[in-house]
């Protein structure tokens, strides 16, 4: 856990050199194209994968996305890219385990 020190100096050397908040807040990078596809960065591993839901591991809570006919069509260690129908992406911290 970052104290409320550390993340005001992440904070601060982002915004001081222009950098997007993803690389040093440890945060996940989505980008959607339409319903079909889904570029995830900066997961932490995969926790459940069926063609209609797919669970992400994240540096604090996990990210899950629903659909339909999903197919992983690529994965690396931090980012994965997702494609099928996708109909719902929610965002679930370590404090809300909703789901």
């Amino acid at each position: 856990m970052l104290t409320r020190m550390q993340r005001s100096i992440k904070q601060w050397v982002t915004e001081r050199l222009n950098l997007p908040e993803d690389i040093l807040m440890d945060v996940p990078r989505l980008t959607m194209i339409g319903q079909l596809h889904l570029h995830v960065e900066n997961h932490h591993g995969v926790l459940h994968f069926s063609k209609d839901y797919i669970r992400l591991k994240l540096s604090k809570g996990e990210l899950l996305i629903y659909g339909e006919n999903f197919v992983i069509k690529k994965i690396y260690p931090e980012e994965l890219l997702l494609e099928g129908i996708i109909s719902e992406i929610k965002y679930s911290t370590e404090y809300d385990k909703g789901g």
